[in-house]
């Protein structure tokens, strides 16, 4: 099915998540103390670095000299001294975990594209692993109006099994897959995070859009 939305409807989209991206890069910033960290690891970097959203908080973390990425594509970008090809979800060696474990580990809007809570979790407990003293951790709200992902409202509201036919009806087959679209509420990521209160202290911040949450930004410190 032909998409219904016009190339402007997607670049009015496109500005409001590069401003969403900005605020997060300014929370990061004013959260943490940046001199501390010398090493930054970005988790789901997109081999698109031509976009101007796309990478932007680890491309605008110029304070940090040491910059790895682990992706399930393969990135090309020279911009990184260190990439493994590989999912966040996977078991991880101690040799990568040595290679590459870093003082901050940031995980730009991934984790809702990970698949079940199972999976989640994982990604969770493997981001802990690879960070030293902090990680970052955003994804947008379940309970937000409209979904930034199939830029549709309100049914992303509905039941799982409702949604997710809905966008097969509508074509968006990619989306309406749970393994590759599967959205949080800030106590979803509340109730995850709480497995891991022997390791780390976080907190959740918030992005605010048209005066609604719109992403949770959860930072976290390795006790």
């Amino acid at each position: 099915m032909k998409n219904i939305y016009s190339i402007s409807h997607f670049n009015f989209f496109d500005k409001i998540i590069f401003k969403k991206r900005t605020e997060i890069l300014s929370i990061i910033k004013s959260m943490i103390d940046l001199k501390m960290v010398s090493s930054c690891l970005d988790i789901g970097t997109t081999n698109d670095f031509d976009k101007k959203s796309s990478n932007l908080i680890i491309k605008n973390l110029r304070e940090i000299t040491i910059l790895k990425s682990i992706s399930n594509q393969k990135i090309d970008e020279s911009f990184f001294n260190i990439s493994l090809t590989k999912s966040i979800t996977n078991d991880f060696t101690n040799i990568e975990i040595d290679k590459m474990s870093s003082d901050l580990v940031i995980s730009s809007a991934t984790i809702e594209h990970v698949g079940n809570e199972k999976n989640q979790i994982k990604m969770i407990e493997n981001i802990i692993k690879l960070s030293k003293k902090y990680f970052v951790i955003t994804t947008p709200n379940k309970l937000y109006p409209i979904d930034f992902h199939t830029k549709i409202p309100l049914i992303h509201w509905l039941p799982k099994k409702v949604h997710r036919f809905l966008l097969k009806i509508i074509g968006l087959n990619y989306l309406s897959k749970e393994e590759n679209l599967n959205l949080l509420s800030k106590s979803d990521l509340e109730k995850m995070m709480k497995n891991f209160n022997d390791l780390v202290d976080f907190k959740i911040q918030t992005i605010n859009l048209f005066n609604f949450v719109s992403n949770f930004v959860v930072i976290g410190k390795i006790k």
